[in-house]
């Protein structure tokens, strides 16, 4: 039985620890102040935005009226707390002449630039409903005008999925709207939405916080913005590749030079400068606080060292031209010296966690020690915008590592571990069973020393999840290890861990089904058959020999697909051998993949024609698994 289901105040130990942090660093300094909130146009007294499919209230600036106050809470780290009042600004703001952003409405910020005729929009946000709100806001302000382009500076969710509040798709296709992106844009979405799609948004859920309650106690930013909204996403694929460095367009009547940023913050990715605006967006390359080299939530390992160069490029092709430099999250940088030394620290800052980390695993340093040595050089800890609010210098020093050397160090005992609870039960046996171990965990907790216990109990729970005195204590540990964070989805993790021991996994609000079918519906079909391979029951399927030959009038395509071996293969051309000739709407076959459609809902359509044996498709669907997305995380 779990008996405390509240938060716990600050122990002493972190009070003494956020004092101290507090005390090193210049937290009265108006400068970024002046930046957030330089050029405000108009800002709702209260933001509250619904959500279409439920609604519920789904973003609210009520939630962090608690940031107010100048004075950091004793449970927040003070580093952290200036940032989340920087964060905690929200409305319509002229970047410059013609350039203006809607910020606070999202995860990400809304951007808008004049063209001839309409607006050029960058980066519509995550969900529909936060999008239509931020463009209800600029047309109140700036007057009525049609969106005439659409760019995604990047294949993350925050910057493509509120699309369809921007833009219909039936208007973006009847006007011909270029939705304009970086090559292999579409790709990395699948890979990441949809191949690991399930497995990231449960972990999504512990890295933005988004079952925590808002607070002191509990989250109250997420480092490159405030909150990311449970509205409804959507997908309109690119109509525009840019494919290199140099490539400009003329859209709307608006010159724009673009720099390919590959494998940098997203591995599709793009920059681009405004030559009659002096203006840069730098996407997510550059922002006010450290990135991650390895996101929390999951993906690729990024590549610092290309990082840091596309930044010096950046320096080099736009440096002397550039006025004012926005990004797709946090607050711009105005003037020409201001932009120039931001570019500069941002570089130094990705150029810095790569080559100590090398140099120090060329000395034989694991990445658990070197992330315990390295602390970032004077000029670059004392800039805010190098600070880990986001990212941290631990875990990026272990994703330089990670992309150079793999998860193995090297060491033989960690080459063929125990999975984690046959390892957690015997390291409790070792150490005289969970009730000794819990009892000296506690000493250890009144001593302050929290990283150890957190190392230990995590073992004792996953060992005996059932055992009350190791939940708690781990949560209470866990709590304080959220108050001293500087890193916010380090905060947002930790307070997750605590609030799943003691009342277990909260459901977060599913996705709907019609912005999963948005998102297949764009997919070319060899990634579409990709995914279909990810969701294939290896077990289940194994002795199983499947062949079909699919055609997709709408889209004049033919494959032939099978199942062999537990595993797909497939190919675009015809399949003489196959047991089943389907033809039918790519959307049908969708709509099967994903269960709204039966293989007996197809008998009389007048799209669908079947020559064969239909009991191949049934077997196909059969084995494919299903995602629920709330597996366990702190327990087994």
């Amino acid at each position: 039985m779990i008996e405390r289901t509240s938060s716990a105040a600050a122990s002493p130990a972190t009070v003494r620890a956020n004092a101290a942090a507090g005390a090193a660093l210049p937290l009265s300094d108006p400068t970024d102040r002046h930046r957030a909130e330089r050029g405000l146009l108009r800002r709702a007294e209260r933001l509250v935005v619904h959500g279409d499919r439920t609604g519920a209230v789904i973003r609210d600036s009520e939630d962090y009226t608690f940031l107010d106050d100048e004075q950091a809470p004793e449970s927040v780290h003070p580093s952290l707390w200036r940032h989340a009042r920087l964060n905690n600004s929200h409305g319509l703001y002229e970047v410059c002449d013609g350039l203006y952003q809607v910020r606070g409405y999202d995860l990400a910020n809304l951007t808008l630039v004049r063209g001839e005729v309409g607006w050029i929009v960058i980066d519509p946000l995550t969900v529909t409903e936060s999008a239509r709100a931020a463009m209800a806001l600029a047309t109140e302000v700036l007057g009525e005008r049609p969106v005439t382009a659409v760019i995604y500076t990047h294949s993350h969710k925050d910057h493509y999925g509120g699309v369809a509040g921007v833009i219909s798709p039936e208007e973006a296709r009847d006007r011909g709207v270029p939705i304009i992106a970086p090559a292999g844009f579409v790709a990395e979405v699948v890979s990441e939405s949809v191949i690991a799609g399930p497995a990231m948004g449960r972990r999504a859920t512990y890295q933005f916080g988004r079952v925590l309650d808002r607070g002191v106690l509990g989250q109250l930013d997420n480092g490159i913005g405030k909150v990311v909204p449970n509205g409804e996403t959507t997908f309109l694929a690119p109509t525009v590749d840019i494919t290199h460095t140099g490539q400009e367009l003329v859209v709307d009547g608006v010159r724009i030079v673009f720099q390919m940023t590959p494998e940098a913050e997203a591995p599709a990715e793009m920059m681009f400068h405004f030559p009659d605006l002096n203006a840069l967006c730098v996407a997510e390359n550059c922002n006010a606080t450290m990135h991650n080299l390895y996101t929390l939530r999951g993906a690729q390992v990024r590549d610092a060292l290309a990082w840091s160069g596309y930044i010096q490029e950046a320096l080099e092709l736009f440096g002397e031209t550039t006025d004012v430099c926005f990004g797709s999250h946090n607050w711009p940088r105005f003037g020409r010296d201001d932009v120039r030394e931001f570019l500069a620290h941002q570089r130094d800052l990705y150029r810095w966690l790569h080559d100590q980390t090398m140099r120090l695993a060329n000395h034989g340093r694991t990445p658990v020690e070197i992330a315990e040595e390295l602390t970032l050089p004077a000029a670059l800890a004392s800039d805010f915008s190098c600070r880990g609010y986001y990212g941290t210098v631990s875990h990026n020093v272990k994703a330089v590592y990670q992309r150079y050397l793999g998860w193995f160090d090297g060491n033989p005992a960690h080459l063929d571990p125990l999975p984690d609870e046959e390892s957690a039960a015997r390291t409790l046996r070792y150490m005289g069973g969970i009730d000794a171990v819990v009892e000296r965990a506690r000493e250890d907790f009144d001593a302050g020393d929290l990283r150890w216990v957190a190392e230990v109990l995590g073992r004792a729970v996953f060992a005996e999840p059932e055992h009350s005195g190791a939940r708690l204590l781990l949560a209470d540990t866990f709590e304080q290890l959220a108050y001293r964070a500087e890193a916010s989805i380090w905060r947002n993790f930790y307070l997750t861990g605590a609030e799943e021991l003691r009342h277990g996994i909260r459901p977060v609000p599913a996705q709907a089904a019609a912005a999963q079918r948005s998102i297949l519906a764009a997919l070319p079909t060899a990634e579409l058959l990709d995914w279909v391979g990810v969701r294939i029951d290896g077990p289940r399927a194994d002795g199983t020999d499947l062949r079909t030959e699919l055609t997709f009038p709408d889209r004049d395509e033919r494959w032939a697909v099978g199942v062999r071996n537990g595993t797909i293969h497939y190919w675009p051309k015809a399949d003489p051998g196959a047991a089943l000739l389907l033809t039918l709407p790519r959307t049908v076959f969708e709509e099967l993949l994903v269960g709204s459609l039966t293989v007996a809902g197809l008998d009389g359509r007048a799209d669908v024609r079947a020559e064969g044996d239909l009991d191949v498709l049934e077997g196909l669907l059969d084995v494919l698994d299903t995602f629920t997305g709330d597996f366990a995380i702190v327990e087994p």
